[in-house]
């Protein structure tokens, strides 16, 4: 409650001092330092603003071309399955082929014989129809008329074996007939049977190759079509990340020319380099602390902030981005600034011999807020800083 009363103490003179200068007369606004140097932060902070969109589509688009990347590895693995199965069914289809074709000769070696068997078949047909024939027109003998017309016993034996040779001619000529007539009923059937199995089971195998074919080629059209998208972004990629590094240059171009309006501005000692550490703050100045945090003092028991030694007019840089809260005198403090960072953490920055920012404005990382000197109750040039959790004050240590 103490802290927030001296800090409301503070903002009213800053209030009351803004009003005075809104109603005094003014020279060339726009072509002094203190507008350019307005204009620069602009510009930073709209070029900042720029980069940090440039920095966010590319994590986007990177995040997109890796998903990519991982969709097409996936696919080229079930391509590269399907061709291994494709393969296969190649093979099994070109011995099928091979069954086939060895299947169509052998029925063309059968039908071949076939066609020698009903030759066969007709001509013993031919010779029967014949020999009945002749059987109709002749009487066939009968034994009594053979040895009543036999001249002798040799005679008889001759005329009986001529009736014989007639009988087995005659009955060869019917299994001949019945045989080839059997044969090639049979034989046609087992072909057609075996070229219609055989042909079938091609037909089959033919289709299953199609299918891992179509099923591939799909697989294949969606990886180029991936490979396009990915193709695409990439080039997106490139293009932002050129933009980003323009926008780089140009906003160190800003932030060289905005050092120099601010050197006008307080005839001040240069910024120096931007110190970063382990933290999220960066050093707000470089030189050696002084005093710790917390340090033991004879007027007070722990030193709220820490303090370092710097020359009268050092720039101060913001040690992280945010909001400027505090901007005015206050008590021992001099000139104090606080900038809130998030909801609980801001940063603080004391004795100061100047004051450049305002209440309510947003200054970014490494931003000179003001300049070093030694109003307040001060022993001596230094910078008093200063890390506060909640308002209440904290090792800036942990942050730097």
């Amino acid at each position: 409650m103490r802290l927030r009363s001296w800090l409301a103490g503070a903002v009213l003179p800053l209030v009351l001092c803004g009003a005075l200068w809104l109603v005094l007369p003014l020279g060339s606004e726009a072509d002094s330092p203190q507008a350019r140097a307005g204009s620069l932060q602009q510009k930073i902070n709209t070029t900042r603003g720029k980069i940090g969109k440039r920095k966010g589509t590319e994590k986007v688009l990177s995040s997109d071309i890796a998903a990519y990347s991982s969709k097409i590895r996936k696919l080229q693995g079930s391509i590269s399955t399907l061709q291994t199965r494709e393969q296969k069914i190649q093979t099994d289809l070109d011995a099928r082929r091979a069954e086939l074709a060895q299947t169509q000769k052998d029925l063309r070696d059968e039908r071949a014989r076939l066609a020698r068997l009903k030759k066969k078949l007709a001509d013993g047909r031919r010779i029967l129809a014949a020999r009945l024939t002749d059987i109709y027109e002749a009487d066939a003998p009968d034994l009594v008329t053979v040895v009543l017309n036999s001249k002798g016993f040799a005679d008889l034996l001759e005329r009986g074996e001529f009736l014989n040779r007639i009988q087995d001619a005659d009955n060869k000529i019917i299994t001949l007939v019945r045989s080839a007539k059997k044969d090639a009923t049979s034989t046609a059937a087992r072909l057609d049977k075996l070229e219609a199995r055989q042909q079938q089971l091609t037909a089959i195998v033919l289709q299953r190759r199609d299918q891992v074919a179509q099923v591939k080629n799909q697989l294949i059209g969606t990886r180029v079509g991936y490979e396009n998208t990915k193709a695409g972004k990439q080039k997106a990629l490139t293009k932002v990340r050129g933009e980003r590094h323009e926008l780089e240059d140009h906003l160190d171009e800003l932030q060289k020319e905005s050092a120099k309006v601010q050197a006008q501005l307080s005839g001040s000692l240069p910024a120096g380099p931007i110190k970063g550490g382990s933290g999220r703050f960066i050093w707000p100045v470089n030189g050696p602390i002084t005093a710790p945090f917390c340090e033991r003092r004879a007027w007070e028991a722990c030193h709220p902030g820490m303090d370092i030694a710097v020359p009268i007019g050092t720039p101060i840089r913001a040690a992280d981005g945010g909001t400027v809260r505090l901007a005015g005198p206050a008590g021992g403090y001099g000139n104090y600034t606080c900038i809130q960072h998030t909801a609980t953490l801001s940063s603080c920055y004391g004795h100061q011999s100047k004051i450049l920012v305002s209440v309510g404005q947003h200054v970014s990382q490494g931003q000179i807020i003001g300049l070093s000197g030694n109003t307040g109750f001060s022993t001596g040039p230094h910078l008093h800083f200063e890390a506060r959790i909640n308002g209440a004050v904290t090792n800036p240590m942990n942050y730097l």
